[in-house]
């Protein structure tokens, strides 16, 4: 069964040539819903750093520990799920999924001590590190390659809105009472996705017509052992080592060498992620226009300059550092909504929801390595101060150069197979 026959049952052929059909639209939406408070509970540990440091009475290094156990477990579910990933109703497999990411961040915020909330953040990761490799096999499923730039653009925005929305909402929560009353509400939202994905979403199982592997065990190392996936599991590796290194310490690093109010931390998080909900789609249109390839390559370059820039300030105004973060994003977006688009070109239909399980493996384990690895190399002064962040800078450099000339590759590699106008 080809991609454009698994793409179709949602949508008739006019309704593909104009665009989005209206489930289409609500599928979209009701995916990004679901990106937003898997993503929100992610990154809200990052602001929450200034916070939960001193509350818990924690160092800079037993953050990046609580930081990297999500990643961790993660990393080790993705990889357990990838056998059955693609033998169930995608449906069902998100539900249950997200279901348990639920429980975990509830856990996270009853947590009392330092070492509950790092258990909460384990079970946290084991359920919702699957989640968005479920979501971009049903986008894969249900939309063929050349609208999948604007569809990742849109999912994206999740990233965006809960800057927007989610970081300042639960930094006002965390500053006015605690920080257990932020991760309190990401339970209520996430209790809201689970009957919305209930009632609004149809089962996504044609991929169940396909043939497979009847064992699990062999279905997850015919993936893992496929020779032409090893290169895009490099680039996932290589993008998500990067990314995660700076993002732990951001906020203690804009507070204490910025010096920035820490009240402040929501305006910079809410100018910056408005600027990113227009960005993201802006930056999907563009890929599937122009191709996924040119946008990553300039998505890369201003990630570089504006790295290089963020990682070298010192005490600055607080409009320096807006207009840093939104450019520096700018360039994430630009980087990572068209990878998403071309990876997503690579699995054979049979294994998209193997790979994408593995791919969120590999991205959790490697983001998790360079959480480790940024708190090895950074310092914490008595002042609260970060030392040696630079360095940290030059590393993100170094593998987003990498991943840059891999994906080169996997480009070429995408467009012999599918052809290279799309690509």
């Amino acid at each position: 069964m080809s991609e454009q026959t698994l793409a179709a049952p949602i949508d008739d052929a006019q309704e593909q040539e104009r665009g989005f059909s209206r489930y289409q639209s609500v599928l979209v939406a009701l995916l990004a819903f679901v990106q937003f408070t898997i993503i929100l509970d992610f990154i809200i540990m990052s602001p929450l750093g200034a916070i939960l440091m001193p509350a818990l009475n924690i160092t800079a290094g037993q953050f990046g520990v609580a930081v990297s156990a999500y990643a961790f477990s993660a990393g080790i579910s993705g990889v357990l799920a990838a056998g059955f990933a693609d033998k169930f109703d995608r449906k069902r497999l998100l539900l249950f999924f997200y279901v348990g990411f639920t429980a975990g961040t509830t856990l996270c915020a009853l947590a009392p001590t330092y070492h509950v909330l790092l258990l909460g953040r384990i079970v946290t990761g084991l359920f919702g590190g699957v989640v968005g490799s479920v979501v971009l096999a049903i986008v894969t499923d249900l939309f063929p390659l050349h609208q999948r730039g604007r569809v990742m653009g849109f999912v994206q925005t999740a990233f965006a809105a809960s800057q927007v929305l989610g970081i300042p909402v639960g930094l006002f929560l965390a500053n006015r009472w605690n920080w257990h009353v932020s991760f309190g509400a990401i339970v209520v939202l996430a209790i809201t996705v689970i009957f919305s994905v209930v009632l609004l979403m149809r089962p996504v199982n044609e991929h169940l017509k396909l043939k497979q592997h009847r064992n699990a065990f062999a279905h997850l190392i015919a993936t893992v052992t496929e020779p032409s996936y090893t290169l895009a599991f490099g680039v996932t590796t290589l993008l998500a080592t990067g990314g995660f290194m700076l993002m732990p310490f951001g906020s203690a690093f804009t507070v204490h060498n910025l010096g920035i109010g820490i009240e402040h931390l929501p305006t910079i998080y809410l100018v910056s992620g408005l600027f990113s909900i227009f960005t993201g789609p802006l930056v999907g249109r563009l890929s599937d226009a122009i191709g996924k390839f040119p946008t990553f390559v300039f998505g890369t370059a201003m990630s570089i300059v504006m790295v290089l820039i963020y990682t070298h300030l010192g005490r600055t105004t607080l409009f320096v550092a807006i207009v840093v973060n939104v450019l520096m994003f700018v360039g994430i977006f630009s980087r990572m909504i068209p990878s998403q688009a071309l990876m997503s070109a690579i699995p054979a239909a049979h294994q998209r929801g193997s790979f994408s399980s593995i791919s969120a493996s590999v991205q959790q384990l490697s983001g998790g390595l360079g959480s480790v690895l940024a708190a090895a190399i950074i310092m914490e002064n008595a002042d609260g101060s970060l030392s040696h962040f630079d360095r940290i800078g030059y590393v993100v450099v170094a593998t987003s150069l990498v991943a840059l000339t891999a994906m080169y590759f996997v480009q070429r590699q995408i467009a012999r197979k599918v052809g290279k106008a799309i690509v």
